[in-house]
């Protein structure tokens, strides 16, 4: 069998993946992306360019994209319905394609108030359960959103889509999986997760459905570096849980960032070796690219599997 990616090939194969997440900077040089892409590239099967994430103007996620490719890692594109039509979307489909991306994430994008053109248009001309269903059916059934057939070399992507288990309400999260699972989705990767017993609950509900046995969850896991960090998401970050005894820990701790990886790693290991149903993680260091190396060293995800580039598309 040939597969569409090597993150594709980890996960079919029943190997635990890891992956990770760069952000693409405020302006036009990528020196720093191909930094953190050389140092992350033998310890993640793949890494997430974010698309513009908190509504901020960057690199594009695409162009950001080739760099780290040419880094040595796989890119995990990420298109958010925020800021396209469908015309767009499917231009960059493509770009992205012929440019040598083989993952794509699927997202609705961060609301513009957020960021820093506040009062630009929105767009969501498709959401992210149709930009799925799109993508799925360009693969597949080799045919544009409008139903018009693509002659030859249609874009064959991993889809990828995310899932947030502490938004509420709680029951409504699993049944907006499972609608992302029918549409196309072939890899989930959470939010941050910081109250395990709520994802267990999560997973739980995910595993009475089948739906762990129809894609790959990757648990997200944020390393954090002070008790204030996790205040302010305990505090203002919607769809976020952060538990008291989280921000307590990192308040008494005399090294507060040792303190967050080390719990970091705690969780890395408690998902995979004591919840059934998670296929990997997904490494979230927000703005702290480097300490991925160590979280996945210590976690025991070291060294990472190798794949043979003949088994790929």
């Amino acid at each position: 069998m040939k597969y569409l990616s090597k993150l594709h090939k980890i996960l079919d194969s029943g190997q635990f993946a890891v992956t990770a997440e760069i952000g693409p900077p405020k302006h036009a040089s990528v020196e720093g992306v191909k930094h953190h892409a050389h140092m992350m590239k033998d310890y993640v099967d793949a890494t997430n360019i974010t698309d513009c994430q908190t509504a901020i103007v960057r690199i594009s996620s695409i162009a950001t994209g080739v760099h780290v490719l040419g880094a040595g890692i796989e890119p995990i594109v990420q298109m958010t319905c925020r800021d396209r039509n469908r015309i767009a979307m499917q231009a960059d489909i493509l770009g992205a394609y012929c440019l040598g991306m083989r993952n794509m994430l699927c997202l609705s994008g961060d609301h513009q108030k957020f960021g820093n053109h506040p009062t630009s248009k929105n767009v969501y001309d498709v959401d992210s359960m149709q930009l799925i269903q799109a993508l799925r059916r360009m693969r597949d059934d080799k045919v544009f959103f409008s139903g018009e057939e693509i002659k030859e070399c249609e874009p064959r992507f991993f889809i990828g889509a995310v899932a947030n288990p502490f938004a509420d309400p709680f029951e409504y999260r699993i049944d907006r999986l499972e609608k992302k699972v029918e549409a196309g989705a072939q890899f989930i990767q959470t939010q941050c997760i910081f109250d395990m017993e709520r994802f267990e609950r999560f997973m739980e509900k995910v595993r009475e459905r089948g739906i762990d046995q129809r894609v790959h969850i990757l648990a997200g896991l944020t390393p954090l570096k002070s008790w204030r960090g996790a205040k302010y998401m305990q505090s203002n970050v919607s769809g976020m849980i952060v538990p008291d005894s989280i921000v307590e820990r990192l308040k008494s701790a005399e090294d507060p960032k040792k303190e967050g990886v080390d719990l970091c790693i705690e969780q890395i290991k408690y998902v995979r070796e004591k919840i059934k149903g998670v296929h990997g993680v997904h490494v979230m260091a927000i703005a702290w690219e480097e300490i991925v190396p160590e979280i996945v060293e210590r976690s025991g995800l070291y060294p990472r599997p190798q794949v043979d580039p003949s088994e790929l598309e």
